[in-house]
């Protein structure tokens, strides 16, 4: 509406700083006028008033008012004493950049109209609208394709920022302490740009955490194994297709965000794109890493030409996803990017000196294997869930558990879970999966009216339409939850059930937990048998001796001695899981004695049980 009530332009400005009106008159009849549009437009009609160099001549007032000549009705051309709107000066830029018609033609053609611009939304009525007037009028075309407009930065509690206030936080002292990148980051994934941002320390401190720390500490686990491995990315890579399962996934989830975030940025959505980088970054680390981490820690016996091609296959899968990220991330975090580039191309042939003149990664069909994506997800989702049923009864991962059943039913088949199965189990530390429908005697759906929703459309029949939700069966609350209608009747009354109206909760038998998410329902044996019992007590003894070897300050290919000495159902466990204990820990010997000695000793209690440990390192 703006636009189309535009007025005209008033150009000239009665200001002594500013670009001079190029118009002069004549002193004699104001009528004739000459507008100079160039330096050698002037140098034709008053060059002996200039000086030789182009770039001595000062075209401001009051030097250009002075310059005259005579005019073609014989009297003197004069300047006019107005300067031009500032907003021209501005609208100007994209001819004056490149000091266009005068040079630089190609260049200017090139990046003419330009692909975008930025600015805050004042700017409407300013420097976005005189780039397109001037644009349109000369050249008859726009000034730029596309339009970023910044929104505001208020602080934490939507006010805007004031030094008055105290509300405004040092620029320059939160750069200092977090770094450019992070903060950019954080402006980024927080909110669109046109969006007002609140902006939090706290929030800058988190991306600081969950991305970069959780980053870096990907290639510090890859590096140090890498390293001891002498692995590098000359070696030969195995075929992608000859790879893990894990392994094509985690690829084919890389070129799945390479293609969105690239499809983001270029449709102008940064934040869209930083959050897909935040995403495969909690893939890659909470599930491929953690998934992975086995590979790595086993020993090294022949050379890397010969060694163990699972392992070789994992180094160039990490490789290759810490090296495309650098690549994705770099227009939004270009100084860590830099670094990390750094870190992996410094014994690398052919690489090119920087990660900015790298190509930005194009995303690649061929490695991506939707249906594989789509497992993976089911088996996150069903391991959350159990993940949250074990913090429901207070059982710690390294605690197996017997049994889990997985509720089959339209949304999920057993044909769907069955190939991520061994995952699953992995993943949660149970014994087995067994798949059931939705009468089993285990897990019992039951439903619970939405009043608000239900209550005008029931009237004064709710408490009879309670009592009949309620009375819903299994079987009926399977086809609701499958998107089935369903209809309800009683006592005058019949009513159809629409979406949302009821709720349909799961429950379980004594020993058994149930929980629900994104339409899976899983149930989780709680009951907790001697052998799952010995087996959580070794694990829990491995971590511990594990983190005494690093208190120790051993070398992660260190081989020791345990002495130990525990209460007794402890130490009947560690006994009967004797071999996988020494094989966890590099453990040449493992010995119970009255009083362990070794480099470093040290006492704990895992639950109602003690442990004294002593480590020694073999040379």
């Amino acid at each position: 509406e703006w636009l189309s009530n535009n007025v005209d332009w008033a150009l000239s400005r009665h200001s002594f700083w500013g670009t001079p009106l190029p118009v002069w008159v004549s002193d004699r009849d104001p009528d004739v006028i000459e507008v100079i549009g160039s330096i050698q437009a002037l140098r034709e009609r008053c060059g002996d008033q200039l000086p030789a160099r182009d770039e001595d001549i000062d075209l401001h007032r009051p030097f250009v008012d002075e310059l005259t000549w005579i005019g073609s009705d014989g009297g003197t051309m004069r300047r006019v004493p107005e300067t031009i709107d500032v907003w021209f000066d501005s609208g100007a830029m994209p001819f004056a950049q490149w000091h266009y018609p005068f040079e630089n033609k190609e260049a200017f053609e090139r990046s003419f109209p330009a692909d975008f611009i930025a600015e805050g939304v004042d700017q409407t009525r300013g420097w976005f609208y005189t780039l397109h007037a001037i644009a349109a009028l000369v050249m008859d075309n726009v000034s730029f394709r596309n339009c970023v407009v910044n929104g505001l930065l208020l602080d934490a509690n939507g006010e805007k920022m004031s030094k008055t206030r105290g509300n405004a936080p040092n620029p320059f002292e939160v750069i200092k302490e977090h770094g450019a990148d992070r903060v950019r980051w954080y402006m980024m994934s927080n909110s669109p740009p046109w969006e007002d941002l609140k902006f939090s320390l706290t929030g800058v401190k988190e991306v600081e955490r969950k991305l970069f720390g959780t980053l870096t500490n990907v290639y510090g686990f890859f590096a140090t194994y890498a390293n001891i491995d002498g692995f590098t990315s000359a070696e030969a890579a195995p075929p992608i297709a000859e790879r893990p399962e894990l392994d094509r996934w985690v690829l084919s989830r890389l070129q799945s965000t390479v293609g969105f975030a690239d499809r983001a940025l270029t449709d102008y959505h940064p934040t869209r794109a930083a959050r897909a980088v935040e995403e495969f970054v909690v893939d890659l680390s909470n599930w491929y890493i953690r998934r992975s981490r086995r590979r790595f820690w086993s020993a090294k016996t022949k050379s890397p030409s010969e060694s163990d091609a699972d392992k070789w296959a994992a180094y160039h899968t990490v490789y290759t996803c810490l090296e495309t990220l650098t690549r994705l991330m770099a227009p939004i975090a270009p100084h860590y990017s830099e670094w990390l580039y750094q870190q992996l191309i410094i014994n690398s042939d052919g690489a090119v000196e920087s990660v900015h003149l790298a190509i930005f990664p194009e995303k690649d069909e061929n490695l991506v294997d939707a249906s594989l994506e789509t497992r993976m997800k089911l088996a996150q989702v069903v391991s959350s869930i159990v993940l949250g049923l074990r913090n429901q009864a207070k059982l710690n991962i390294r605690q197996p558990v017997g049994r889990v059943l997985v509720v089959v039913d339209n949304n999920c088949t057993e044909d769907m879970v069955a190939p991520v199965a061994p995952i699953i189990l992995d993943e949660v530390n149970a014994k087995s999966i067994e798949y059931v429908d939705a009468s089993n005697n285990i897990v019992w759906r039951k439903a619970r009216p939405n009043f608000r929703q239900l209550g005008r459309r029931a009237g004064r029949h709710m408490p009879k339409v309670k009592k009949a939700i309620l009375a819903l069966e299994a079987k009926e609350l399977e086809k609701y939850a499958a998107g089935e209608s369903l209809t309800i009747t009683g006592d005058g009354f019949q009513l159809d059930l629409q979406p949302g109206d009821i709720e349909i909760v799961t429950e379980g038998i004594k020993g058994w937990l149930v929980g629900q998410e994104g339409g899976f329902t899983v149930a989780m044996d709680t009951v907790i048998t001697e052998e799952l019992l010995h087996e959580g007590l070794v694990r829990e003894s491995i971590n511990r001796l594990q983190n005494l070897r690093k208190a120790a300050k051993f070398n992660v290919t260190d081989r020791i001695h345990i002495e130990y000495n525990a209460t007794d159902v402890l130490s009947r466990a560690i006994e009967r899981y004797a071999e996988h204990v020494r094989n966890e820990t590099l453990a040449v010997t493992l010995e119970s004695v009255k009083s362990p000695t070794g480099e470093r000793v040290e006492r704990f209690s895992i639950g109602e049980q003690l442990l004294t440990i002593g480590v020694s390192r073999l040379m």
